[in-house]
């Protein structure tokens, strides 16, 4: 029994660190139901196949500008990616941001460049892993050091501070003249007089609209690092989305690239896979690294997460960029995407819609109906492996002269019997539902498809994506 036991829990974790491991790769085929999950599977890239309820959004993404679920990798989860590597194995990004930290966030986030620093300070060597940004900071006169030459590196950096860092690089008037900072009417706690205009600055600029944890916000005396990531990366993506639309943006010597294309082909939640390539043409001609790319070349991209449409499960998916070619040069873009902006939606026509609905309609009530199926079987399967052990169990207690607990087998037969009958009748509703569903959803599709242009990209549509 301890055996088994042991062997169960080990098999559970094993699944959980399988599922952990493929988070950033999973696909949920969407099993529109009543009653629950039973019929939904999760599978990554190389289709391994888990059974789990559905994927989850999670605050490593960020939408494009007008597609709403459809996400890229976000800059501030990359940010806190470079900073775990100077925490020798000990990074949680709950814990308040160190000034080191702060100048790789604000060094990344403004596209510092190094310039000549005015102090050496002590505890800054070559050696340090932070000491370049650290250097960048300084030198653009972001942050500064202490009076006895120190920098503080491992020091945490106080809510104000942060503020008081973020105001020196942005213009935001304040009309406000009480003796206090307020945030979604709450007196933001622990600000000291001295701090409270750039506070004041800070909130009224409105960088902090999506911010996590707005009551650490308010009560703390420390933001987070994730906080603190959050709020420089929203600060950089309005600004590059400003430069990308010809306003001037004085960014400190930081030149943005934008990559404006024409999308190829359709992708999108109801019917791509995790693994998918897509293509576009850029419209215009873009300079990266000093390598020139004419109109015409080609950008590649890969969806790299689908959560299907169901009943009360949001359609989404993730994707990424990977490179950009013209004959024979192929340039990788494996940085990190800081905006996406879609500057022009197209819905595909009708008779597209007309030719292709069948198949996926057919495709999707097929999957339906093929995991209700699959796990109705294997209800059944487990009832009848359950009732032959209590029918089992029910004639060896008899006959061994104790027929309290033979009658008690035979009880608990019966109740095996109904569960399983109550399981199955409940697969039979769901996914009976779920096949109407599906039905229901290609029919809304056919009829007005905008209402799932927010998690799909269509061929013509023009994006641009900004590094």
């Amino acid at each position: 029994m301890r055996k088994s036991c042991l062997l169960a829990g080990i098999a559970t974790v094993a699944t959980s660190l399988s599922l952990t491991c493929y988070a950033g790769d999973v696909q949920n085929y969407a099993h529109p139901t009543l009653f629950g999950s039973q019929a939904q599977v999760m599978t990554e890239q190389d289709a391994a196949y888990f059974v789990a309820g559905q994927a989850k959004k999670c605050p490593c993404m960020v939408s494009m500008n007008g597609k709403e679920n459809v996400y890229v990798k976000s800059w501030a989860s990359s940010m806190l990616a470079l900073m775990s590597k100077g925490a020798n194995g000990e990074f949680n990004s709950k814990m308040p941001i160190l000034r080191s930290e702060l100048a790789v966030l604000m060094s990344e986030g403004l596209g510092l460049q190094e310039g000549k620093v005015a102090y050496k300070y002590s505890d800054i060597t070559n050696g340090y892993w932070a000491s370049e940004w650290i250097n960048k900071a300084l030198s653009a006169g972001v942050m500064i050091g202490y009076p006895d030459k120190t920098f503080r590196p491992d020091q945490p950096v106080t809510k104000a501070e942060v503020f008081a860092t973020i105001a020196k690089v942005i213009d935001v008037p304040v009309t406000d003249a009480s003796a206090f900072a307020v945030y979604n009417e709450e007196v933001i706690q622990q600000i000291p007089t001295w701090a409270v205009p750039a506070t004041k600055e800070v909130v009224a600029s409105e960088l902090l609209a999506n911010i996590p944890n707005t009551s650490k916000l308010v009560n703390d005396e420390y933001l987070s690092r994730e906080q603190v990531a959050y709020l420089v990366g929203t600060f950089r993506y309005r600004n590059l989305m400003r430069a990308a639309n010809g306003e001037y943006v004085d960014f400190m010597g930081y030149t943005p690239v934008a990559i404006s294309m024409k999308l190829s082909e359709r992708i999108s939640a109801r019917n791509s896979n995790v693994g998918d390539i897509f293509t576009a043409k850029t419209t215009k001609d873009v300079t990266i690294q000093g390598v020139t790319f004419p109109e015409g070349s080609t950008v590649k991209g890969i969806v790299e997460q689908i959560n299907r449409p169901g009943f009360k499960n949001d359609a989404y998916m993730k994707v990424r960029f990977v490179e950009i070619s013209n004959d024979d040069v192929i340039m990788d873009l494996q940085r990190d995407l800081s905006a996406v902006s879609v500057d022009k939606t197209v819905n595909p026509n009708i008779v597209s819609r007309v030719l292709a609905s069948p198949f996926s309609a057919a495709g999707r009530a097929v999957g339906v109906a093929g995991r209700s199926v699959g796990d109705a079987v294997n209800v059944a399967a487990n009832g009848l492996e359950n009732l032959g052990g209590n029918l089992s169990d029910s004639f060896c207690d008899t006959f061994s002269l104790h027929p309290l607990k033979g009658l008690k087998s035979v009880g608990s037969g019966f109740i095996t019997i109904g569960k399983g009958v109550f399981d199955i009748t409940k697969l039979a509703v769901s996914g009976t539902f779920g096949l109407l569903y599906e039905l229901g959803d290609e029919v809304r599709y056919l009829v007005l498809p905008s209402s799932t242009n927010d998690s799909a990209l269509n061929p013509d549509e023009e994006i641009t994506i900004i590094y």
